[in-house]
C-alpha cells in the first residue's frame, strides 16, 4: 500500500496519460446552512478539473445559491431540494410545503438516481459520513457494489471531541465509515488540529486517514473588474462573516467600534453574506453609510479578489475564510462563534498559538456587549500584525496538490 506522501505509479503510467481515462468524479455537499460546504466542494472540483482535463465532475448540493457561482469546463452541479436548520436543531424544507421526512426521501432518491446515471469512478462526501439524516446510504450502497472509490472529506476541525463522539455514535457514523469509506481526507494539518482525536476508530480506519494541508485559494482569472476601484475604498479592511447567517454580532461589533471612536479612520468594506437577516442588514447599511470610509456589499461570489486588495481581515474564523487569509497572506483578527459548535473557536485558538492569526479578546463593555474599543484597536493594529507566512509552517497550503495526488492514486486503484 502507498503511504500518505506518495501518489505512486499505476498501470496507466505505462499505457498513457491518466487523462485518457476521462474519470467521473462526484462530490456531495449537504449544505443546510451557510456557504462553507459548497465553497469547499467548488474549490476542490475546480482544482481537479484543472489537473485532470478529461474529467467530468459533478457536485450534488443542497445550496440555494450554487447557481451564483461560476464553474469551469468539466464541472457542473445538481441541486437537490434545500433544507434549513431551525433554532430548535430540527430541519425543515427550505422552500417546499413538505415535512422533513418527505424532503429527505426526495433528496435521497435524487442522489441515488444521479449516482446511478452518472456512474462516478470516485465519490467525495463532505463532512457528513451518512449525509443528512442518512440520505447518502443508498448511494453509498450502490457505488460500493459498483467498485467506485469512496472518500470522506473533512475540514480541519469538526467540533469539540466529546460532542463529536456523542453525535457520531448516536448517528451510527462510525460503522458507516468502517464499512463504506476507502480513505478519509482531512483538509488541514495534524500539527494544528486532529479532528478525529478521541473517537473510538479501529486501526483499519485510522490507517485510512490522510492529512492534506489547507486548500489554497487563488485570484479569479478575470480579476479585477473595472468598477472595483470606484466602489472599494483604497486600503480597506475587509469585514466578512462568511455566509452571514450567524454574523450579525460581528457586524454590529465593527460598526460600534466606528461609532464609539470618530477618530477611527481606517476604511472598511463590509460584505454581509447572502444569508444575513434582511432587516438587520438594512439596519447595518444605514449605520455604515453615516461613515464616508465604510462601504457595504450584500454578497460577492469571488471574495478572493476583495481580500487580495484589503489591508487586513476582520472575520469569524470559518474554514474557507481561514484558507483565504492564509492563501493571500493577510493579517487577520478573528472573533469565532462558539455555538452551535466549537469548531471556529478551536480553529482560531490553534492558529493563534502558532502565530497565524489573532483572536479578538472576549472583553465586554458595561452593556454586556463586546467592547468596541477592543475591536477598534484590532482594526488599527492590522498594519503592524505579523503576516501568516511569518509562522513558517511546512505544508500549510499543500491541500489541493495533495488532494489531486490522492485522487490520482484512487483512480488508478480501481
Amino acid at each position: 500500500m502507498l503511504n500518505e506522501n506518495e501518489a505512486g505509479p499505476g498501470p496507466h503510467d505505462r499505457q498513457g496519460d491518466i487523462n485518457s481515462l476521462a474519470p467521473r468524479i462526484m462530490l456531495y455537499s449537504h449544505d443546510t446552512y451557510g456557504l462553507g460546504h459548497i465553497r469547499r466542494a467548488r474549490t476542490i472540483a475546480m482544482a481537479l478539473a484543472a489537473r485532470f482535463p478529461g474529467a467530468s465532475i459533478l457536485i450534488a448540493t443542497g445550496s440555494p445559491i450554487v447557481g451564483r457561482f461560476d464553474f469551469p469546463q468539466g464541472v457542473d452541479f445538481v441541486r437537490i431540494p434545500g433544507v434549513v436548520k431551525l433554532a430548535t436543531g430540527d430541519y425543515a424544507s427550505d422552500t417546499m410545503h413538505l415535512d422533513i421526512g418527505q424532503t429527505v426521501t426526495l433528496r435521497e432518491r435524487i442522489l441515488r438516481a444521479t449516482a446511478d446515471a452518472f456512474a462516478p469512478d470516485l465519490l467525495i462526501v463532505d463532512k457528513e459520513p451518512m449525509g443528512l439524516r442518512g440520505e447518502m446510504l443508498p448511494t453509498l450502497d450502490l457505488l460500493r457494489q459498483r467498485g467506485a472509490r469512496i472518500i470522506l472529506g473533512l475540514r480541519d476541525v469538526l467540533d469539540e471531541a466529546g460532542a463529536l463522539k456523542s453525535e457520531w455514535t448516536r448517528k451510527g457514523a462510525l460503522e458507516v465509515i468502517e464499512n463504506y469509506y476507502d480513505e478519509i481526507w482531512i483538509y488541514g494539518l495534524r500539527e494544528i488540529f486532529e479532528p478525529l482525536a478521541g473517537l473510538p476508530l479501529s486501526r483499519a480506519v485510522r490507517d485510512r486517514v490522510r492529512y492534506t494541508g489547507y486548500l489554497r485559494r487563488e485570484a479569479p482569472d478575470d480579476w479585477p473588474e473595472p468598477h472595483m476601484a470606484e466602489r472599494v475604498p483604497r486600503g480597506s479592511v475587509l469585514v466578512t462573516p462568511g455566509g452571514g447567517g450567524d454574523g450579525e454580532a460581528l457586524i454590529d461589533w465593527v460598526l460600534r467600534a466606528y461609532e464609539a471612536d470618530m477618530r477611527l479612520s481606517v476604511p472598511a468594506l463590509i460584505v454581509f453574506g447572502p444569508f444575513m437577516n434582511a432587516e438587520r442588514r438594512t439596519e447595518f447599511e444605514h449605520r455604515a453609510h453615516r461613515f464616508r470610509t465604510i462601504r457595504t456589499r450584500n454578497f460577492d461570489s469571488r471574495l478572493e479578489r476583495l481580500m487580495i486588495e484589503s489591508r487586513g481581515v476582520i472575520a469569524m474564523g470559518g474554514y474557507n475564510t481561514f484558507c483565504e487569509i492564509l492563501s493571500f497572506d493577510k493579517p487577520a483578527a478573528l472573533a469565532p462563534r462558539i455555538t452551535p459548535r466549537m469548531e471556529q473557536y478551536l480553529r482560531v485558538a490553534a492558529a493563534e498559538r502558532i502565530g497565524l492569526v489573532r483572536m479578538l479578546p472576549p472583553v465586554q463593555d458595561d452593556d454586556g456587549l463586546p467592547d468596541p474599543g477592543a475591536m477598534g484597536a484590532a482594526i488599527q493594529a492590522l498594519d503592524t500584525q505579523p503576516l501568516p507566512s511569518a509562522a513558517k509552517v511546512d505544508g500549510l497550503l499543500d491541500g489541493l496538490d495533495r488532494v489531486s495526488a490522492l485522487t490520482r492514486t484512487a483512480l488508478l486503484a480501481r
